[in-house]
């Protein structure tokens, strides 16, 4: 069983960094997709971006100028920044995972999630 797990900061102040990591256990970054999709307060969860299998990336156009996703293979890790946040940043953020054999941008494509982890931007 594919299970994931969110670390990084709470808070971020405006104009900085996110920055997030997941750890997979019980499968492979090196299969597979990983994505990470964010949920703002009463909002719909938003897909943002993607990292397959095999390194290669694509991310949401509206995010796309801000965002990057990168891995760490030794440590079946994989990382988001998303740069020059603002307060509409605020959201739970999650790592999600699909055996789809393309790329996907609907949060209800992806079957493997972690837990989600609270992002505040504020100054």
């Amino acid at each position: 069983q594919v299970q994931l797990q969110e670390s990084g900061p709470g808070h971020v102040k405006p104009s900085q960094t996110l920055s997030l990591t997941c750890t997979v256990s019980g499968g492979s970054i090196t299969t597979d997709f990983w994505a990470w999709i964010r949920q703002p307060p009463g909002k719909v969860l938003e897909w943002m971006g993607v990292i397959a299998y095999d390194g290669s990336t694509y991310y949401s156009p509206p995010l796309k100028s801000r965002t990057s996703i990168s891995r760490d293979t030794s440590k079946n890790q994989f990382s988001l920044q998303l740069s020059s946040v603002t307060p509409e940043d605020t959201a739970v953020y999650y790592c999600a995972a699909t055996a789809a054999v393309v790329i996907v941008t609907r949060p209800n494509q992806y079957s493997y999630w972690g837990q989600g982890t609270q992002v505040t931007v504020s100054s």
